[in-house]
């Protein structure tokens, strides 16, 4: 019932980028001093920047609840191994994969067939931080003040780390300090669920959003737009490709996992996140393939595949680089190296807990966005980001799909390095 809630309104974000479009073009034809379009104008935009507030509202909840329950979820005793060796996999194929859409973004340049500033702006800082300087700032004097600043990495890196303490203290053989960490991660875990009832609640006015602020988009540079969108699909779609069948088919090769095979056998789970764009959704038929394709134990797979649905986001990581190259080329703005970096580490750390919330990637790009100073606040950004959000529905497909391809790739990793998969299930003729 959830998920067919969650494509419905996919569905209705796109129709409020086609019905917000359309009459976008019809008032591009408009004279820019006629009353009739000025005021349409000033209508759109307090409604379209009421929802870019409403999500900037529940970004900073969204990423303290949902990586403290999500980290503290995770016990430390039941890791062991295979624990350690699929985490490991999962954040080194994450940072692979943004490193994959930051490089399809900076080839493809995403969004340069639509300028929305008035002017070229620089939001790069004056000098690019150094390296040290970028892992040093990930650490947070006070939560508090970054909470209050909204600084997404050190609040990120504290969550993180709280959440692993939590975890640790949960698993307490002394009685009264495991019933302690018990109750704060059910506060913990009560508050992730309170938020993902009022991301639902936001969600459900983001078609109207999005209506007005592609309505401002199209009034000011009619049809022209059509070109950057699709633009940016193809180079997500490339950024998906690459990852498919050349890092994962490369490691495949590197555990003797005949890749081939590994393509066929993956088809039904990646065609049918594809088609629902729900992870949780096909988490059985990952399971069934993983047992009945692949001869992987239920001790490996009940571990690794639900884990990966929550730490495991590589389609989505993609999205993120590609898309922040949108938006900055789109405001005429250019992203260094330095602010590169700190996309990576943006988008690895915020994969942790994020993937179970309604809208995660529309929220991860926000974060995304404000770590390199792409503020929402912004005009010019509200409407590069509308034109994402519009055609997410496009995007979700892919990038859930991969999600999905990783996890599996990640199991039969694990599988195969503790030397639990049944390699008969892997002769050509089986």
């Amino acid at each position: 019932m959830a998920e067919n809630k969650h494509n419905k309104l996919l569905m209705a974000i796109l129709i409020g980028l086609i019905l917000g479009s359309i009459f976008g073009i019809i008032f591009a034809f408009i004279e820019p001093d006629n009353v009739i379009r000025q005021y349409a104008l000033a209508a759109a935009a307090p409604l379209g920047t009421l929802f870019i507030n409403l999500l900037k509202m529940i970004v900073t909840p969204v990423i303290i609840f949902t990586l403290i329950s999500g980290t503290a979820s995770i016990a430390p005793s039941k890791l062991g191994k295979v624990g350690v060796k699929i985490i490991v996999f999962y954040l080194l194929t994450s940072l692979m994969a943004i490193i994959v859409g930051l490089i399809i973004g900076n080839i493809m340049q995403p969004g340069t067939g639509i300028v929305l500033a008035e002017s070229s702006k620089e939001i790069a800082v004056k000098t690019p931080p150094s390296i040290i300087e970028i892992f040093l700032a990930i650490v947070p004097t006070n939560p508090f003040d970054s909470i209050a600043k909204g600084d997404v990495l050190p609040i990120i890196f504290f969550s993180i780390f709280f959440g692993i303490a939590l975890a640790f203290v949960r698993d307490s053989k002394d009685a009264q300090i495991k019933e302690a960490g018990d109750v704060v991660f059910k506060f913990f875990d009560g508050c992730s669920q309170v938020i993902f009832k009022v991301v639902g609640w936001v969600m459900m006015y983001a078609p109207i959003g999005v209506f007005f602020l592609i309505f401002q988009v199209f009034t000011q540079q009619g049809a022209e737009a059509f070109g950057p969108l699709l633009h940016v699909t193809i180079a997500v779609y490339i950024g998906l490709a690459l990852q498919m069948f050349v890092v994962y088919m490369l490691i495949c090769a590197a555990f003797k996992i005949p890749p081939v095979l590994f393509l066929k056998k993956i088809y039904e789970p990646w065609l049918t996140a594809f088609v629902t764009r729900s992870s949780g959704g096909t988490l059985p038929v990952s399971m069934n393939t993983a047992e009945t394709k692949m001869g992987i134990p239920k001790g490996v797979y009940s571990f690794t595949l639900p884990l990966g649905a929550t730490v495991n986001m590589d389609g989505t990581t993609i999205y993120l680089g590609v898309c922040a190259m949108f938006v900055a080329n789109a405001i005429g703005a250019s992203l260094d190296m330095g602010q590169q970096m700190t996309i990576i580490i943006t988008a690895v750390l915020a994969s942790i807990g994020t993937a179970g919330v309604p809208g995660a990637g529309a929220i991860m790009l926000i974060m995304v966005l404000n770590s390199v100073g792409l503020d929402l606040s912004e005009p010019n950004v509200q409407m590069a980001y509308a034109m994402i959000l519009g055609i997410d529905a496009l995007l979700d497909m892919g990038r859930t799909s991969m999600n999905i391809v990783g996890d599996l790739c990640g199991t039969c990793v694990v599988a195969k390095m503790e030397n639990e998969m049944d390699m008969s299930y892997w002769d050509k003729n089986a």
